[in-house]
């Protein structure tokens, strides 16, 4: 049977949450709408207009836009009732960086162990105390959706210098075997030994992840050789390059790809982006270059509890100057 013109319509209009969604999971990164919200979160001094570093003056960009992809680490349908002690922690952190100007974007990838300031926030979603933890613990404060997106934004903002997150999407992790077995599968080259994990992940062998072994390959890291979070985001980001690539040629086979993901994603992800703004978006961004994938460096270290990641600055500073400033002639 048909569908109706209707159904066909909402569909549509579907597309373009889709296109930021994927965009997001497969590295290009790409509801209530934060302005209304705006008086219940803490104000954040923006990036300086002017620095001056090794002598040389910088101006900051002024045509650069920040969208901030969350992937959460537990699914709760959403319609469950709004509660501010909530347990889903930000398991993977992307900001994309839009250069409106030269037309083209570059993602920041944090690593959620990465030791962060954090606001606490209250039960009205106000701050009533800043503490210095693991940046995955962000989201944990609020109510586990829109003010808990926005203060993860807030602590990456605080990390990249002060830079502005103007939007952001998040998404449990639990949509990654819906969108993994949406293209059949994807092909990747195991880079670590995770047989004691699934029998069928050596080291070194070519496998097609299918279904829960896809989400396993990209959230799993105890139990490993390797149990750093830093090896884990290696795994992700191959895994995001060759879903990408996937991607495309089922959106070539079938125009109607997107759409469909839609429908079977939508319970997943919330965004601070109203259809509209997000259609707007995907446009711009099809015609955007893409100039890959950048990360703070730093150390890892054990924790009383926890692993810890203690970023190096420089390498934040220049990863901040490199994205979202430019040389001033003297």
């Amino acid at each position: 049977m048909r569908r109706s013109v209707h159904n066909r319509d909402d569909k549509l209009k579907l597309f373009l949450v889709v296109a930021v969604l994927i965009c997001l999971v497969v590295g290009v990164l790409l509801v209530y709408h934060w302005d209304s919200q705006r008086d219940r979160f803490p104000e954040i001094q923006f990036g300086e207009e002017q620095i001056e570093v090794d002598g040389q003056k910088y101006a900051l960009k002024e045509n650069v836009s920040t969208f901030l992809f969350i992937g959460l680490d537990k699914f709760e349908e959403k319609d469950q009732l709004e509660s501010y002690v909530n347990d889903k922690q930000a398991d993977f952190i992307m900001l994309v960086v839009l250069d409106n100007d030269s037309k083209t974007y570059t993602a920041i990838q944090i690593n959620r162990d990465t030791m962060a300031q954090v606001n606490v926030l209250g039960i009205t979603g106000n701050r009533i105390d800043t503490k210095t933890q693991q940046i995955a613990l962000s989201h944990t404060y609020g109510n586990g959706r829109e003010v808990s997106c926005r203060n993860v934004a807030d602590s990456v903002s605080a990390l990249l210098k002060g830079i502005k997150v103007d939007h952001y999407l998040s998404i449990t992790m639990d949509a990654v075997p819906i969108v993994n077995d949406s293209v059949n599968g994807v092909e990747i080259e195991v880079l670590d030994d995770m047989s004691a994990i699934d029998p069928a992940l050596n080291e070194g062998e070519t496998v097609v992840l299918l279904g829960e072994q896809a989400l396993e390959y990209i959230r799993v890291r105890q139990g490993l050789e390797d149990s750093s979070n830093q090896s884990r985001m290696e795994r992700q980001k191959q895994y995001l390059s060759a879903l990408h690539k996937q991607i495309q040629l089922e959106i070539e086979n079938d125009a109607d790809f997107l759409a469909d993901l839609a429908i079977d994603v939508s319970d997943y992800f919330v965004s601070d982006r109203t259809v509209t703004q997000l259609q707007a978006l995907s446009d711009k961004i099809a015609e955007y270059e893409y100039l890959g994938a950048r990360a703070p460096e730093g150390e890892t270290k054990q924790g009383e509890v926890y692993i810890e990641f203690y970023p190096n600055e420089d390498s934040i500073e220049e990863i901040v100057i490199d994205l979202f400033y430019e040389k001033v002639s003297k």
